[in-house]
């Protein structure tokens, strides 16, 4: 029976896999969870220089129009392969649409399908929309939450970004609500596509992963709940010390040494995303802190948990300054494993940051 020493093996190995194509390693992972904070990258680069070969900071916003995924709604906000979209849309929920908003989205729309492809401020100029309170009760423009609104709904999507603005076009989807069959079909794909990114879950972080899918799919957020429950039924899974683990149908955990490597990871690799299968594994909590008042921070603004073999042995707080990476590090027992091999692939991973955020075509 696996320990649950092989499962975080078996965690570490199956998600860093061995560097591929940029279209490769998005179609593996399906979904890329994206954060503009740049610290000193966004976590969207941070999560694909370890599973692309050759990354640079920016390829897949420098790239976008050329691959095939969309910016879209999953779990959170991110990049997702078209054939995941396809799972999740259409979104077909009346709430979404408040009647006030209908004739003013079908003017935007009617824009946008004649211009092609559309900036927000062209937009706004063309309509003069005003504002609007947002989600966090501050003001926002009132174009900007109707594309948005477009954009969740399938009716827009992302064709680029300018200067990080994102410019849509229209996007022609078929809104018949589907048959309560196809419905647990589509569910019970996006349950896989989840699983097998973020496997192996305990049976607690398995539900709340598969519940935030009413996010995905609004509109289905109903049978959400028993597909949770099919999933339970379904899956291989093995109890360890009380817990019950899930993971991929296809894949089983097999106990294997991990190499002698360093990683820096985002906040929202799917190695470290699930806080409560990362104290299962390691025995303390990571927190993400950006939003957190300084004087309560303990890791720093943006720590990158680091891995070294299977095990997160501390963090680190990079910033780049002018072409100049500087590091610091925190860890968990005070001080680094003091084995010579760490040391060296302590720098090698730091050296390999450095290259990641070079400009292409040239060196910082």
């Amino acid at each position: 029976m696996a320990s649950l020493i092989d499962l975080r093996r078996f965690a570490v190995r199956r998600s860093l896999f061995t560097p591929t194509s940029l279209v490769h390693a998005l179609e593996t992972l399906g979904f890329v969870q994206a954060d503009p904070i740049r610290a000193p990258a966004r976590a969207q680069d941070l999560t694909l220089r370890h599973r692309v070969e050759g990354y640079r900071a920016g390829d897949l916003e420098r790239r976008y129009p050329t691959l095939p995924i969309e910016e879209d709604v999953f779990i959170n906000y991110g990049f997702v392969t078209r054939r995941v979209q396809a799972l999740m849309h259409p979104r077909t929920v009346a709430s979404l649409w408040p009647t006030r908003r209908h004739k003013r989205a079908a003017a935007v729309l009617a824009f946008v399908r004649e211009r092609g492809s559309v900036h927000p401020r062209d937009v706004d100029a063309h309509f003069s929309h005003g504002t609007v309170t947002n989600y966090w009760g501050g003001s926002s423009n009132a174009t900007t939450h109707l594309l948005d609104a477009l954009h969740y709904q399938g009716r827009l999507r992302i064709v680029r970004r300018d200067r990080g603005i994102r410019v849509y076009a229209a996007r022609e989807t078929d809104h018949t609500p589907l048959a309560a069959a196809e419905r647990r079909s589509r569910l019970d794909g996006l349950v896989d596509v989840l699983v097998r990114k973020y496997a192996p879950l305990p049976a607690a972080s398995l539900a709340y992963t598969l519940r935030r899918l009413r996010y995905a799919a609004p509109q289905w957020r109903s049978d959400v709940r028993p597909a949770v429950a099919r999933a339970k039924r379904r899956l291989p899974h093995v109890e360890i010390d009380g817990v019950t683990w899930y993971w991929p149908a296809d894949e089983h955990p097999q106990p294997e040494p991990p190499a002698d490597r360093v990683h820096l990871l985002a906040p929202f690799d799917p190695i470290v995303w699930d806080r409560r299968r990362f104290e299962l594994f390691w025995g303390w909590p990571y927190r993400f802190e950006a939003y957190t008042p300084v004087a309560k921070r303990t890791l720093g603004y943006y720590a990158l948990p680091l891995l070294w073999r299977d095990a997160v042995v501390g963090w680190a707080n990079l910033t780049a300054t002018a072409g100049v990476l500087e590091a610091s590090f925190g860890y968990v027992n005070g001080r680094p494993p003091r084995e010579r091999v760490f040391r060296r692939e302590l720098e090698a991973e730091v050296e390999r940051m450095r290259e990641f955020l070079r400009p292409t075509g040239g060196h910082a």
